[in-house]
């Protein structure tokens, strides 16, 4: 078993002790707390852990950002097994849990939510028992293949990497920046979701272009959500049985960026995103995959500039630009149920384009155990399910309607006949959680107990 899987072994075994009833671990002003920033396309996690026993203390979403209904969740979760001694917080002991919401009116941005999430750990005094910041970061190019210390010159990497992530790289940037503005000195590090992905074969990653775009200027295929793709892969050998070196997966990382993986032995063979999040699958506001004559044909029709087409694709296609109505899913999903045609429609491409996806990447893989749903909407959206399973057919997999039903809302579990091979299950993810393994090992914190 590799270092990193008994590590989240660990992070899983003090997960499952919230439920056992047992006393609750008491921080000190010398124990050390890890802050992961996820800063997404149009959204914001993040998540306060304590390092020494990987015990979740608060988490937050922000949601809708860029927009004038943005906002952000605090969430102090149900009998909190984390209770900071002597601080002001007033969360400890609330028996039921409690949830907090700040609307982001006047700063919508992400800037504004990385500050709104600043301002809660100060008022309630954490702040001065963070050791370490760990950050998503969605593009870092073939220069990392791993986690890394961040530093000027990763920074420098990391802007000059915008142009491959657009939506992303900015919005990880304004979490580091932030972060180091506030807690200076602190360490903090960049977990990057192209890492996972080195493994993909050449032929895999190549374009069929003129090899000098690639040795010039990096054109390739990089992929993204490794982070999630690292520990759901784990998870799911796990609900398999099976230790995942003997693994063949295909993961469906679905919310509002979305993307497929191949995963073979817990190693990326191939995946749906390429030199940029915009190849693949139907998104919430990006095309997906689009005949590259497109764009000129675009550019000619309408006088746009490449940029504005580009900038079209990964802003107002996708779920967006097919509804003509919303980007989010669940806003989609009720239209449809309304009869609204552009959202059915759009429920629909999605489905058959991540069902030939998924069919698709088994080829990488040579063999498969089974379809793994994971993310916003492959958690959530049991109809997403439903409706892509019933094009596999050719994959030998029949849902389970009832079990597809009650795999919501954090459960994980198998939605298929669980007699058959392949299966289809869905794992929640933590990409927080791998974020702070990462911290943790690289700030040379101490390891969770087991």
């Amino acid at each position: 078993m590799s270092n990193i899987e008994q590590q989240v072994k660990k992070l899983d075994v003090n997960n499952t002790r919230k439920n056992k009833g047992e006393t609750p671990v008491m921080i000190q002003e010398n124990h050390k707390l890890i802050l992961v920033l996820n800063c997404g396309s149009s959204s914001l996690k993040g998540a306060l852990l304590d390092s020494i026993n990987g015990e979740l203390i608060l988490s937050c979403l922000a949601e809708k950002l860029t927009t004038p209904e943005a906002y952000i969740t605090f969430n102090y979760f149900e009998n909190p097994k984390v209770q900071p001694i002597g601080r002001r917080s007033w969360f400890v002991n609330k028996a039921g849990g409690d949830k907090h919401r700040v609307e982001l009116s006047g700063k919508t941005d992400h800037t504004g939510a990385v500050e709104a999430l600043l301002e809660e750990l100060k008022a309630h005094d954490l702040q001065g028992l963070v050791a370490a910041i760990g950050h998503r970061v969605v593009h870092g190019g073939e220069k990392y293949s791993g986690s890394v210390m961040i530093t000027d010159d990763v920074i420098a990497t990391l802007e000059e990497c915008i142009p491959l992530a657009p939506l992303h790289n900015p919005a990880n940037l304004t979490g580091i920046h932030a972060a180091q503005a506030i807690f200076p000195g602190l360490p903090n590090v960049g977990v990057f979701d192209t890492a996972f992905h080195q493994t993909m074969p050449e032929h895999a990653y190549t374009y069929a272009v003129p090899r000098e775009l690639y040795r010039q200027y990096g054109l390739r295929r990089y992929g993204f959500h490794g982070t999630s793709y690292r520990y759901v892969a784990q998870a799911a050998a796990d609900l398999l049985g099976k230790p995942l070196k003997d693994t063949a997966l295909v993961i469906a990382h679905l919310g509002n960026g979305a993307s497929v993986a191949a995963v073979l032995g817990g190693e990326s063979k191939d995946t749906s995103m390429g030199l940029t999040p915009l190849e693949g699958l139907v998104m919430g506001t990006r095309s997906g995959d689009l005949d590259p004559g497109a764009y000129g044909f675009i550019e000619e029709a309408t006088g746009m500039s490449a940029k504005e087409v580009t900038d079209m694709l990964n802003k107002k296609s996708g779920l967006l630009g097919i509804s003509e109505l919303s980007n989010d899913m669940r806003t989609i999903q009720e239209a449809a149920a309304d009869g609204h045609e552009g959202a059915k429609l759009a429920l629909e491409i999605t489905a058959y384009r991540l069902a030939k996806y998924i069919a698709s990447m088994s080829v990488a893989t040579g063999r498969l155990d089974a379809v793994v749903f994971t993310g916003g909407i492959g958690e959530n959206s049991s109809l997403i399910r439903a409706k892509t399973i019933g094009y596999l057919a050719i994959l030998g997999l029949e849902l389970d309607e009832e079990a597809n039903e009650a795999t919501r809302f954090g459960k994980a579990g198998i939605i298929t006949r669980a007699d058959r091979t392949p299966c289809a299950l869905v794992v929640p993810t933590n990409e927080e959680r791998m974020i702070a393994f990462d911290t943790r090992s690289l700030s040379g914190l101490e390891s969770p107990a087991a």
